[in-house]
């Protein structure tokens, strides 16, 4: 394993990337990892090489950015690689899984492994700024950037409008789409789109936007007098729930692709999962009880696709059929979650 996180390695072949092939080839095993690959992206050309003419190996390429990768025009691999992106634990990984912790520090695995997992998620945004977006000098000004971050963290779980955040930054509308691609390259976020197959309704135009973790959410989400607790609580728990159906999708043999739905008018479906494995319709709430209010989204939406399946998720005890909706507590539904399954444990 070569890592290069390491100071004298990242100096040594960054300087002579050539010696990889030296190291590669002195090495008798048949697998060899390259962690941290986006510091030194012509490393790539030297896999590449080693690929095409030297014995059979298989190589492991790990990173936390794709952007210098991307940006720095080097060999990406292209049908030499296969891409796979490990999410953070998901709760049937993580046998003591407790919901209310999880929805305070979330489940990067660094931080639930820490002794002060608090402390470790306030650095984590700032060690991105510094090592990532400082270093390589992905934005002008770094203080503008910090106001988006604090600007995007109100939009986790919410419909995404580039413009509303621009406003509140006080920065022109393409200067906010930069710094959000900057996010996604650093693997820090991801957009939900917009399920619009077969639509009989005219539905909303933007993705929803969550950071891939909720812990770091809740760490970048400024709090104040102003701010209710079951604001955050809320998108904290919808926000636990997405990283966990995207770990599901990513992780499943069979197809399911992650989306959301919600009519001009304003009635929505939190999450939809849809492909050859199944259709579900997926509605969160921050919620002891579950109510027949609470199921008016989901009834829409079955009204215009009958062959879904709806599914009510809250914080209650207790597995319940109202008006023919299936609720489940959200904490045995995250538990029960494993990828290569059904959605729903025996279904």
């Amino acid at each position: 394993m070569v890592d290069l996180l390491k100071p004298v390695d990242f100096r040594t072949l960054n300087a002579r990337p050539e010696r990889l092939a030296e190291l590669v080839l002195g090495f008798p095993g048949e697998v060899v990892v390259l962690d941290g690959v986006q510091r030194a992206p012509e490393l790539l050309n030297v896999v590449h090489d080693l690929m095409e003419s030297g014995p059979a190996r298989r190589f492991v390429l790990t990173g936390s950015s794709a952007r210098k990768l991307r940006r720095g025009g080097v060999d990406l691999l292209a049908g030499r690689a296969v891409v796979r992106t490990l999410h953070p634990f998901m709760a049937a990984e993580y046998p003591s899984f407790v919901l209310d912790p999880a929805l305070e520090r979330g489940l990067i695995p660094l931080v639930v492994d820490a002794s002060d997992p608090r402390d470790v998620l306030s650095a984590y945004a700032s060690l991105y700024l510094d090592q990532e977006v400082r270093v390589e000098r992905w934005v002008r000004d770094i203080g503008d950037f910090s106001r988006f971050l604090e600007a995007i963290s109100f939009a986790h779980g919410q419909a995404l409008n580039l413009a509303n955040v621009a406003r509140e930054c006080e920065v022109e509308r393409r200067t906010v789409a930069g710094y959000l691609e900057v996010l996604e390259d650093l693997l820090l976020c991801f957009r939900v789109p917009v399920f619009t197959k077969r639509t009989r309704r005219t539905t909303a135009a933007h993705p929803k936007f969550y950071f891939f973790d909720t812990g770091v959410f809740r760490s970048l989400r400024p709090k104040g007098p102003l701010d209710r607790p079951q604001e955050i609580e809320g998108a904290a728990l919808e926000g636990l729930v997405a990283q966990h159906l995207r770990g599901f999708c990513a992780y499943s043999s069979k197809t399911f692709d992650l989306f959301y739905w919600r009519t001009r008018s304003g009635v929505e479906v939190d999450f939809v999962l849809y492909g050859e494995a199944g259709f579900w319709a997926v509605e969160v709430k921050n919620a002891r009880d579950a109510r027949r209010e609470d199921l008016r989204g989901l009834k829409a939406f079955r009204q215009d696709y009958p062959e879904c399946e709806p599914l009510l998720l809250y914080r209650g005890r207790d597995r319940l059929r109202v008006d023919d909706v299936l609720c489940l507590p959200v904490e045995d539904f995250l538990r029960s979650l494993t990828p290569g399954r059904g959605l729903i444990a025996g279904r």
